[in-house]
């Protein structure tokens, strides 16, 4: 079969290199419509009950994620210019196109009677710029002195907030881009006349500065995975030929992947992002084990266009195992159910296996062309640190077994104990780093305001008009007072604030009438609101269904982490069912927060399923390899301590698992799979073709294979090295422990699996085979 390969890549070369500049070109067009995403991580699959909850909560009462928030704290906010400055900031901001509603301190619309007409009419509060301290004094009295407003627009600690609702048609599009800038821009202004602080935040400013530095790293980990790259082509070559073609081959790679991601209709996210230069990094061994064997073809004597067929028919089994592997580790997060993930994950498996497909037909096809290079004769380098190191790891092996086994469980045991201190916590914003100024102003927020992420609670009465129920309406008063208790949520926004509000309003604005209307004055209070034509209603129907049977109550919360979270939801659920009996009620407590908080745990659930998917599709894939229970069974564990080892290193330095690090596993599996591979082909095959023991043939796959393994866990050590350079810490922790776990997986596949293979294959038959063709088989090995 791999003959067969061999000689259609070479008699087809010109073809072969056609199709795939054609296809690298159709696939460049396709990539220039990437797109970058706007919208929150959908972590959970479309299927999950969460999920469909919120769509429907989303349906009915609007998207709950479409606030902008701008703040300030100073005791001159009410001073007459500052105060102008703010309702000028607070006009300009509104005449953005693009922004539905601006509501601050200095604009606000104060609820009237008109007893005339019996209707609420709004009245705009200030009307226009303030003239006189007399007037900011009457303006500042009239803010404070109505309960609607505390929390909402202000507090007592000097502290002011604009809410800011975008336009839902242009809130997850590009188009949001340039008007956030203008804000920016605005709001900078503001600062530098006032010398006043301004903090901003809400989740699509939050989005929007993610998917910028997105962008930014998506260029930056790019350029670093393609120097790094050459960098180390040239040092294991010194050729420029040897650098530059496999550079352009993994180029190409690169964009067939985004071409790709583009025609699957996906948009880049922290994670699809990471894809160019993920293939970069997996793609530069295919280059370097298929020159490598060349070029030790061409060592000795043999012809260029033999070596070159040679090549192919040695590497190409090698390889599509390693990438098939590798691919697996990528693919199994496919069947997450979670769109993020199975965007990830699909794209960055299909790329792993063609751009596997492109190293070997076009990295031997190009240098079919070039001239063969003169190479001095390899002579062992015993003298080398490298190879001294592999003989000490032999002997270790051979002599000392024992000690490799102890180790192996001490330190299982030792990384199991760090397992069990892994804490299972995500936050929304927690991936960016601690001096970010998204993070400053969100804490600005959280400390003053309660925080800005939503958190929404769906009540169905399940009888029609039945929110406006007095006896509804006052047990749901208590519930938005029990909730509104908990120091990490806000005060409610809901119809019963609205109703309260329209209370006092109908006493003529005076604060001790804030209250839930009586029966009797309830009636005439709905009255005034209908009466007030469709600008007047709109003050309830974002907050009650179309029937009057479902309302909505909106708080802001910190981003308290998904553990945090969920105690507290199940702490809720009890309490909500006291208030509001599940036979009479039906309770959703919903939004973005929560959808955030059930998708780490969902991520974590199937982290396992995950990881378990992969060791059954890459044991069986050993299996029908090596046809052997024994080979299969014990390759598995060089694979799985170092993941238990990674595992116990979160535990003991603080690193929770969240869906930027619960990845780490799959693709690590994966990836140290392929030293596995190297390692059991080369033993494999030299004990099929030669006569030699079973601690000769260990100590030779050790002694040469290990230099290729080695050369590769570096390569990918330095590949993944490069994600710490990120701006995103999950990101920062995502390269540097699938790193670490590569070079541990190393270490193991080169002291525990020989181990392991001498255990199981010492009392094995061997054929006998003449000294003369062993020698010959041998070199047949040398990658």
């Amino acid at each position: 079969m791999w003959v067969k390969l061999s000689r259609f890549i070479l008699q087809n070369r010109i073809a072969i290199i056609v199709f795939f500049v054609l296809g690298t070109i159709f696939m460049a067009y396709q990539a220039k419509n990437v797109k970058l995403s706007y919208t929150g991580s959908k972590i959970l699959p479309v299927t999950d009950s969460a999920f469909i909850k919120y769509n429907a909560f989303k349906k009915t009462f609007g998207e709950d994620g479409s606030v902008m928030v701008i703040g300030i704290q100073s005791p001159d906010i009410f001073k007459k210019d500052v105060y102008n400055q703010w309702i000028q900031l607070s006009n300009d901001i509104q005449k953005l196109k693009g922004i539905k509603q601006v509501l601050s301190s200095g604009r606000i619309f104060q609820l009237e009677k008109d007893t005339v007409e019996q209707k609420f009419v709004l009245k705009a509060l200030p009307n226009g710029l303030v003239k006189s301290d007399v007037e900011m004094d009457s303006i500042k009295n009239a803010i404070y002195s109505n309960p609607f407003f505390e929390g909402l627009v202000y507090n007592r600690k000097n502290a002011t907030l604009m809410a800011i609702t975008f336009d839902i048609k242009i809130l997850n599009t590009a188009a949001r881009n340039p008007i956030l800038k203008e804000i920016e821009a605005k709001a900078k202004a503001f600062q530098e006349k006032t010398k006043i602080q301004v903090h901003i935040s809400g989740l699509p400013y939050i989005r929007t500065a993610v998917s910028k530095l997105v962008s930014n790293e998506f260029v930056l980990f790019l350029g670093l995975s393609i120097l790094v790259s050459a960098l180390i082509l040239l040092i294991f070559f010194k050729k420029f030929y040897a650098v530059f073609f496999p550079i352009l081959v993994v180029i190409m790679g690169v964009i067939w992947s985004i071409g790709i991601l583009v025609l699957f209709g996906f948009e880049l996210t922290i994670l699809t992002g990471l894809i160019p230069p993920l293939i970069v990094i997996i793609g530069i061994p295919n280059s370097i084990l298929l020159l490598n064997k060349y070029q030790n073809e061409l060592r000795k004597g043999i012809r260029k266009e033999q070596a070159l067929s040679l090549t192919i028919e040695r590497i190409a089994v090698t390889t599509l195992i390693a990438n098939i592997t590798a691919a697996i580790g990528f693919g199994v997060l496919y069947f997450t159910g979670s769109e993020l993930l199975m965007q990830f994950g699909s794209v960055a498996s299909i790329n792993v296996m063609i751009t596997w497909l492109m190293c070997l037909c076009l990295i031997p096809i190009i240098f079919s062309y070039l001239p063969a290079p003169k190479l001095k004769a390899q002579t062992h380098v015993e003298e080398g640190f490298l190879h001294k190191l592999l003989v000490k790891t032999d002997n270790l092996v051979q002599k000392k077994s024992s000690l490799i086994y102890i180790g192996t469980i001490v330190i299982s045991i030792i990384a199991f104990i760090g397992v069990m201190k892994i804490n299972v916590n995500g936050y929304v914003v927690d991936d960016l780093p601690k001096s970010s100024t998204i993070l400053t102003d969100l804490k600005f927020f959280e400390k003053n305001f309660e925080g800005i992420l939503p958190l929404e609670v769906s009540v169905d009465t399940k009888k029609k008009n039945g929110v406006f129920n007095l006896t509804n309406l006052k047990r749901m008063e208590k519930m938005e007072k029990m909730i509104s208790d908990y120091p990490e949520f806000s005060r409610s926004i809901s119809v019963n604030m609205g109703l309260k509000y329209a209370t006092q309003a109908f006493y003529n604005n005076d604060s001790t009438f804030f209250r839930l209307p009586d029966n009797l004055e309830k009636n005439f209070i709905l009255a005034y609101i209908a009466n007030g034509g469709k600008g007047n209603a709109n003050l309830l129907t974002s907050f009650v269904s179309k029937d009057n049977q479902s309302t909505r109550i909106s708080f802001q919360m910190a981003d308290v982490g998904s553990k945090r979270l969920d105690a507290i939801m199940a702490e809720l659920k009890p309490r909500i069912d006291s208030i509001l009996p599940p036979n009479k009620f039906d309770v959703e407590l919903t939004g973005s927060s929560v959808i955030f908080s059930k998708g780490t745990d969902y991520m974590l659930k199937h982290l396992f399923e995950s990881i378990g998917l992969a060791i059954v599709l890459i044991s069986l894939l050993r299996l029908a390899q090596f046809k052997s229970l024994g080979i299969m069974f014990i390759s598995l564990l060089p694979n799985i301590v170092p993941l238990i080892i990674t595992a116990g290193i979160m535990g003991y330095f603080g690193i929770s698992l969240k869906p930027s690090t619960i990845l780490i596993f799959t693709i690590a599996f994966g990836l140290a799979s392929d030293q596995t591979i190297y390692f059991l082909t080369r033993y494999q095959q030299e004990l099929n073709l030669t006569n030699f023991s079973v601690p000769k043939v260990v100590t030779d796959t050790i002694t040469e294979t290990g230099v290729s393994m080695t050369h590769i866990a570096l390569i990918l050590f330095f590949g993944f090295g490069i994600f710490t350079a990120s701006t995103f810490g999950g990101t920062v922790v995502l390269g540097l422990l699938l790193s670490i776990t590569l070079f541990v997986a190393l270490v193991f596949n080169l002291t525990l699996l020989p181990a392991l293979v001498l255990w199981l294959d010492k009392k094995k038959v061997r054929k006998v085979v003449s000294d003369e063709e062993s020698a010959r088989n041998a070199g047949e090995f040398d990658h």
